[in-house]
């Protein structure tokens, strides 16, 4: 499709059914108006917080504020999604941020106040009978409390809000609506729109020219705003910092993870067993080298097809019916769910001119989670339907299974429940083939999938570690600095096989994660929690099945390590790591055998 569908002409069976969040605009200026005035009652409730009745009766209208603001920011930022140039849209996120900060703002006494109470009243509080809902809360409060400031301190915090969002915004709009690729010829010869949505299908071209232009052309972009772009990456880091520091962290990683509870050697172990394995990636990178048959290996050459005339052409339809298949092993209450999510509009599902890149699964406690694709017809595309089907499932049954306080997961155990459903539909595929082709092209792709899940994320992870820390070593992070760590790292992971190209020290300019610090490693320990639970899964049936939906309806009822532990897999060891890397292993020398 050389020309991008404009969001109007987009028929209604494509698109996401936001209605079923606000059934028009006139009902979100309602609840708007309600969540104003709610903001400025809860007021009320400061200097009153002794006793367990009132604190009781705070939590309950806290609640109320934060699901209904929740609800008022994901409809408008979804609807701002779905055409980033739309004024109109653009106008409804910026009303639902400010009232985003605005509530936050007014609900910024209640922590303080409670903290200012004696250890024994605190105490109290968690053994109370009448707070047995919020005994979490309490227990978590307790154990932020040296982190947490005065409450003036706090309220100025919160008023840094809106100033705090600016350089993920600004990056977002820059990269989305104002970034403008040249035109590039096509595998036939043709002048092709160059997007965000199109970037990859080039680098998959059979035609290695079409892929080395595309992939110039792209950084040669980034390069052109490269100071820009530079200057919002660490703006960034710096409000990271400050953040850090206004809060006694002693470091922003471990500010990053203390909401999680994760000890600082889950991150360092992931990056220091990767390091053990990268002899595994190189080897990859050489027998890439070998089945591509080219005398040197480009970074343009990653994604390109290994498997000569071996096209997979998936239609949107046949991806849901293949996804289906693969996800019996989970049973049929799971399978239910999932065809609901197909049959009521839960996802918006093509590229349109404007609509934000990549995809994501997203919604609001007490409606059913929602799912932005850029939909091609290919296997990648299929997978990126399981895995924002699988972040969509883990929201349905955390929000069907918890209240509202306790249904929220982690960001570190979101992409488990992603990442096995592509375990799951690897495996249905990989079984169901007898072509060596379509085994070979099917095992690079799940080798691929290590490439760019563990290694490339661990690689991203470091990035975000070392530029943080030549931040708080007071360092500044100018273009050239950035692109120096970036391409260096990229040396020591990909190794002598690759011939590391120039360009690709600009791809730090265009990796969206990185406005949303330290976040990156959760897709490798994800993947590798993930790939052990597929295991067990296969190999156990039922029991590893009922730990598995125990796991996806546990929400955020207990910190994510225990989680994980309850549900059979261990992530404060490396274990699950090495588990993944002898998969990746094994994936190799099937390869290798292939191709004797």
């Amino acid at each position: 499709m050389s020309q991008v569908a404009k969001r109007t002409e987009v028929p209604a069976e494509h698109q996401w059914k936001l209605e079923d969040l606000f059934e028009s605009q006139e009902a979100w200026d309602k609840e708007y108006q309600t969540v104003k005035e709610q903001s400025k009652q809860i007021a009320e409730f400061q200097g009153k917080l002794t006793d367990a009745g009132a604190v009781k009766q705070c939590f309950e209208m806290e609640d109320q504020l934060s699901l209904h603001t929740e609800r008022l920011y994901v409809y408008a930022n979804m609807r701002h999604h779905e055409d980033t140039a739309e004024p109109k849209y653009q106008a409804l996120s910026d009303k639902a941020n400010k009232l985003s900060v605005e509530v936050n703002e007014s609900l910024s006494f209640i922590t303080p106040e409670i903290l200012s109470l004696s250890d024994d009243k605190l105490s109290s509080f968690i053994a109370d009978p009448e707070l047995a809902k919020f005994k979490k809360t309490l227990e978590e409060m307790r154990r932020q409390k040296p982190h947490v400031l005065s409450k003036n301190e706090e309220a100025l915090l919160a008023q840094a809000g809106t100033i705090a969002q600016a350089p993920g915004k600004i990056f977002n709009l820059l990269n989305n609506a104002d970034l403008k690729f040249p035109k590039v010829k096509n595998e036939k010869g043709e002048e092709t729109e160059l997007t965000h949505g199109s970037y990859i299908q080039f680098l998959e071209s059979k035609n290695r020219e079409v892929r080395k232009n595309a992939f110039e052309a792209v950084y040669a972009t980034y390069s052109k705003q490269k100071n820009t772009l530079a200057a919002t990456l660490s703006a960034n880091v710096n409000k990271n910092v400050f953040y850090a520091k206004a809060r006694k962290y002693p470091s922003v990683l471990e500010m990053s993870l203390f909401g999680d509870n994760i000890p600082k050697e889950v991150y360092t172990n992931l990056i220091d067993t990767i390091h053990e394995y990268l002899p595994l990636m190189h080897r990859y990178m050489n027998l890439r080298k070998k089945l591509l048959k080219v005398d040197e290996l480009h970074m343009y050459d990653l994604f390109a097809p290994l498997v000569e005339e071996f096209d997979m052409d998936i239609p949107y339809e046949e991806a849901k019916k293949k996804v289906s298949e693969s996800l019996k092993p989970l049973g049929g209450d799971y399978l239910k769910v999932l065809q609901e999510g197909f049959d009521n509009r839960w996802i918006d599902i093509y590229e349109n001119e404007g609509k934000r890149s990549g995809a994501y699964s997203w919604g609001a406690y007490g409606t059913h989670p929602y799912v932005l694709l850029n939909h091609n017809d290919n296997l990648n595309s299929m997978f990126t339907l399981t895995h924002e089907m699988g972040h969509a499932l883990h929201s349905y049954y955390s929000d069907t299974t918890q209240d509202y306080r306790d249904a929220q997961y982690t960001i570190f155990l979101a992409e488990v429940a992603s990442t096995l459903n592509e375990a799951l539909l690897m495996d249905y595929l990989l079984k169901r083939t007898e072509d060596p082709k379509e085994k070979m092209y099917l095992l690079t792709y799940y080798a691929d999938q290590f490439r760019t899940t563990v290694f490339r994320q661990t690689m991203f992870a470091e990035f975000e570690k070392i530029i943080h820390e030549k931040a708080e070593a007071g360092e500044s992070l100018t273009p050239q600095e950035l692109s120096k760590v970036y391409y260096d790292l990229n040396l020591q992971y990909y190794g002598d096989d690759m011939v590391v190209d120039k360009d690709i020290e600009m791809e730090w300019a265009r990796i969206p994660h990185f406005y949303n610090s330290f976040y990156v490693f959760k897709y490798a320990t994800g993947f590798s929690a993930a790939t052990s639970f597929s295991k067990q899964i296969l190999e156990e049936g039922k029991p590893a099945v009922d730990r598995y939906l125990g796991f996806l309806k546990s929400g955020g009822s207990d910190y994510s390590i225990n989680i994980l532990k309850k549900a059979g897999v261990d992530m404060s060891s490396p274990q699950p790591v090495k588990d993944a890397m002898s998969v990746f292993k094994d994936l190799i020398e099937q390869m290798e055998q292939l191709t004797k």
